[in-house]
């Protein structure tokens, strides 16, 4: 951090008659976590309880000669309860630097007999007390041993005190501190973020601690089973306002260091871990729940955004989902407030600490007038997400990260219930298939995925943490919990929910104690399985991928393997169910009903399933199941026969469903991909969101594979042919594009019929976006463009424009106020085909000022997705990846997405060796990002063999269906 900043005496004396006064306050909250520690403990001889109520050590994959070279805390010591105070600077000081000072008291027990004490401190700077960082005091009648050494371990992110003799066990101790941490903005701990308002600079103090930054705000024992009490208290400038988890008492005038100050002091928090810990100080303003309810909600956010009433949609939401959450589990929400404020600068989508919930702006505001059906849809399932994590993940939390795909998928599946409940006309419960479940079976079907529940021992270091923040942990752990859901029944599932919820309150639990209360509530409704519930769901979390399902119609015969999208690819990881699933198969066949098979082994035959020669069958009904479905040539053409005589016949997401596996299954080399093709053929016909969408991502690949060849012609000729009768249905219904259409997926396909008719050329598409952005460039204050088309509109108006379109989208996204508004311009901005015009675009990723840096990588992966833009990007971030993973923050989760996004279009030997080369060049220096090199470079060598082998049939079939056009 360069120079050394010391705190104040005067600051230090007013902190430590603080952490006085807090004294009596933590002593009774110590008695009180006490006795519910005792009261949650379980019957002895229950090993689910015993071992969910204290962290455990693990062993890490070396050898560490001490026990701090180990990155998981010793079991000698718990905590019961801190008192923090942080006083953070929103003016730099004399060397430019924004700071905040802070002082910890923290009660902890010893519980086995040590003469170490090892916390989490991360770059912070220590007033020492007779040369040590801390002081340690005795709450009882132990003898309090005198501090010998004390020094910080950069490796592990340590504090070390070495004492001159051991902690009495059972003993309440005393640890001291007080310090110094940068406001960085790094998105990181205790973090500034900056935003302009009315031409004046304004800068808020926030906070984000997952997964373990916390440690970089005040030194603690940083684990999520080292569960406590948090008083806190903050300190800031008159005319801002302090917000914690707990609710805030009044504040009080004091002085310090010659200032006049504000002090703000919070109700002590429930029992919880240090990541859902949140501070925020700003001048922001809220709207709120009427008094006197039950809980109060308060939407905070910048003045003018709350003026304009951008966060009136999600206060009316937030009570409605909080009331169906409490039903689904049967239990109260467990604090008296729910806070949720939208920051200018937030790494993340959201973050669900406890009582006091962060978002990105464009995660909670909504304006009517600006913001889209997306953006709004987006806002109801981030809500619904977070406040779902308020019982399953706060309440009840898991011991490690290894298993951080039980919080993230559990959160990420309940949200589509949630926004379902709020939003009952826009059938989310089948959009999650659409937005989850689809989009992971590409991840998952390689050989460098991985299992949804991995060992302890293999979560050791903060970057394998952040890299757990992945796809796999929340889009497949959401559609393997809403399998069991569908399997089990809705209402079972949530019955168990509640057991596990009143069991486990305010501790620390494993996966397999899920597993427990769900097998007992199947027990109790009278279902039965096919196997124990745990032998089933293991066998979907501890081993990566899914299986194939092959039914063959002819014989009944129906079988299994693990699918892999490239299958010559290498599994070099082992698994001891050797890749089999225990596989609920649903299926209909003509004229039936749905029925269910239970695939326990490689290969059964289900006599049901053997059809007549015309008859057809289709499996994984409304892809309740986490798995593809091939069939034999026969069943493959009577089901592209009933698509194209009869669709509606087919459910609406199986239509999208049998797209996508022919799709897949053909990259997989398991049919031709003629056949997949094949499955388009009803698309003239068809008018529905789902079979249109899933089209259109399954034929992204296709242009990221050749839109730089001869196929591009007569593949463009085709989607124009199969689109053009969707755009006059859309022209239609909306009278020539006056009116917006009423279902809520319509919306949604009417962008897909004015993109897919833009890019292919229908006759007046072009035309139409052109003139709409024209009129906004003419008269930049009414820009009367539909909300839902805004991206569309501007994306092709800037791709067939020059300079001009695009400094004036430039103009309009610095100075845009709503983010959802800026969000569409920073992606049209990439949509220009202008090379130096997207060289200049990746230069300004590299300045905060006009980029915000939560916003790079995105907005490279946007350049990316352009194929003018592409080889630029991958120039930009081999030359500047130094400065980006330094200063950008390399061990975040969205590293990962960058290298994924700028190597979609690699297919040939060059692009593989260029990987390789940058795998080299930056080995110490990958972070989160190091799994997605892995799985880049495996999917380029599936696309160099893909290309080669089906680009001349690719071909041909296209110029024959596109022939007599």
């Amino acid at each position: 951090m360069g120079k050394v900043y010391y705190v104040s005496k005067n600051m230090g004396l007013g902190m430590l008659i603080l952490a006085v006064t807090a004294l009596a306050i933590i002593i009774a909250l110590s008695i009180a976590y006490d006795k519910e520690r005792a009261k949650n403990q379980g019957k002895p001889g229950d090993e689910a309880s015993e071992g969910t109520t204290m962290p455990t050590p693990s062993t890490t994959p070396f050898t560490p000669k001490e026990p701090w070279d180990r990155y998981r805390l010793p079991d000698s010591i718990i905590p019961i309860a801190y008192n923090v105070t942080l006083w953070p600077r929103l003016e730099p000081n004399t060397d430019g630097l924004y700071v905040f000072t802070g002082q910890s008291a923290v009660v902890f027990k010893c519980v086995k007999e040590t003469d170490l004490i090892i916390i989490h401190a991360r770059k912070l700077n220590f007033t020492t007390f007779l040369g040590h960082h801390v002081k340690l005091s005795g709450l009882g009648d132990a003898t309090v041993p005198a501090i010998q050494k004390t020094w910080l371990v950069e490796k592990t992110e340590y504090l070390v005190i070495q004492l001159s003799s051991r902690l009495t066990m059972g003993a309440p101790y005393l640890l001291h501190s007080e310090f110094l941490g940068e406001l960085a903005d790094d998105l990181e701990g205790f973090y500034r973020s900056e935003y302009t308002e009315d031409g004046v600079k304004k800068v808020v103090a926030t906070s984000q601690m997952q997964a373990t930054y916390a440690r970089k705000t005040f030194p603690c024992f940083d684990e999520p089973a080292m569960k406590a009490v948090f008083n806190v208290t903050i300190i800031h400038k008159p005319g801002t306002v302090a917000l914690s988890n707990g609710k805030e008492n009044e504040p009080v005038d004091i002085t310090l260091e010659g200032q006049t100050l504000k002090q703000t002091s919070f109700e002590p928090t429930e029992i919880m871990s240090t990541y859902l810990l949140a501070f925020v100080v700003c001048d922001f303003t809220y709207i709120g729940s009427e008094p006197g309810a039950d809980v109060l909600i308060r939407i905070w956010a910048r003045r003018k955004a709350i003026e304009e009433g951008q966060g009136d949609y999600a206060l009316n939401k937030t009570g409605p989902i909080l009331s169906f959450f409490e039903n689904y589990y049967n239990s109260s929400y467990p604090l008296s407030k729910s806070d949720q404020i939208a920051l200018p600068d937030f790494s993340a989508g959201a973050m669900e600490n406890w009582g006091l919930i962060t978002y990105r702006e464009t995660a909670l505001l909504y304006n009517p007038e600006v913001s889209s059906n997306g953006d709004k849809e987006w806002v109801a399932t981030v809500i619904a997400h977070e406040l779902a994590h308020m019982w399953f993940g706060n309440l009840v939390t898991t011991r490690w990260w290894n298993d951080l795909w039980l919080n993230e998928g559990f959160a990420t599946y309940v949200s589509y219930l949630g926004a379902d409940f709020a939003e009952p006309k826009w059938n989310m419960k089948d959009l999650i298939v659409l937005n989850e479940i689809i989009g992971v079976m590409g991840v998952d079907a390689l050989a460098s995925s991985h299992p949804l529940s991995s060992k302890e021992e293999d979560i050791q270091r903060p970057e394998q943490i952040s890299q757990l923040f992945d796809s796999i942990t929340y889009s497949k752990g959401a559609a393997v919990l809403r399998m069991l859901s569908e399997f089990i029944t809705e209402t079972v599932f949530s019955q168990g929910l509640h057991t596990y919820l009143e069991e486990f309150k305010y501790q620390n639990i494993v996966y397999q104690d899920l597993w427990r209360h769900l097998e007992m509530a199947v027990k109790k409704a009278g279902i039965v399985l096919p196997h124990p519930l745990e032998d089933i769901m293991n066998r979907w979390i501890l081993q990566m991928g899914f299986p194939v399902v092959t039914i063959n119609t002819q014989t009944g015969e129906i079988t299994q393997k693990h699918f892999l999208l490239d299958p010559d690819s290498v599994v070099d990881r082992p698994s001891e169910f050797n890749y089999e699933w225990f596989v609920p198969v649903t299926y209909i066949k003509t004229g039936g009903t749905e029925q269910q098979f239970w695939l326990d082994k490689k290969q059964d035959t289900n006599k049901d399933m053997a059809l007549g020669t015309n008859d057809w069958l289709v499996a994984n009904i409304n892809m309740k199941g986490f798995y593809r479905v091939n069939y034999d040539s026969k069943n493959w053409e009577n089901l592209i026969n009933k698509l194209n005589s009869q669709p509606k016949d087919i459910p609406v997401i199986n239509r999208a469903q049998i797209i996508d596996d022919a799709f897949n299954l053909a990259r997989a080399k398991m049919v031709d991909v003629t056949l997949a093709l094949s499955t388009t053929k009803f698309l003239d016909k068809e008018v529905e969101y789902m079979p249109w969408q899933t089209t259109r991502s399954n034929l992204d690949y296709f242009f990221l594979m050749f839109d730089r060849s001869e196929v591009y012609g007569p593949m463009q000729a085709y989607i124009k042919k199969q689109v053009a009768p969707l755009f006059k249905h859309f022209a239609d219904i909306t009278a020539n594009w006056t009116n917006i259409p009423e279902k809520h997926t319509d919306q949604y396909n009417q962008i897909n019929a004015i993109s897919l008719a833009c890019s292919t050329g229908v006759e007046g598409c072009r035309e139409l976006t052109t003139k709409w952005f024209k009129e906004w460039m003419t008269n930049p204050a009414d820009n009367k463009i539909n909300v839902n088309l805004k991206t569309t509109v501007y994306c092709n108006a800037i791709a067939a424009g020059g300079v001009d379109e695009w400094d004036f989208a430039w103009s309009m996204y610095k100075n845009a106020t709503i983010a959802s508004e800026a969000d569409k311009l920073m992606y049209a901005l990439s949509c220009t085909k202008q090379p130096w015009l997207l060289n200049r675009y990746l230069e300004y990723c590299l300045d905060p000022d006009k980029i915000r840096k939560q916003d790079a990588t995105a907005t490279i992966n946007y350049i990316a997705g352009n194929a003018v833009g592409q080889p630029l990007a991958w120039d930009f971030i081999r030359s500047q990846w130094n400065h980006l993973f330094n200063d950008y923050g390399g061990g975040s989760m969205s590293f990962g997405r960058l290298i994924y996004g700028v190597t979609e279009r690699f297919s040939t030997e060059f692009d593989y060796k260029q990987l390789l080369q940058f795998k080299e060049d930056n080995a110490d220096q990958l972070g989160s990002a190091a799994t997605s090199l892995e799985q880049a470079l495996e999917r380029t060598k599936a696309n160099i063999n893909w290309v080669n082998l089906n680009k001349k049939l690719v071909l041909d079939w296209f110029s024959s269906e596109t022939s007599a056009v």
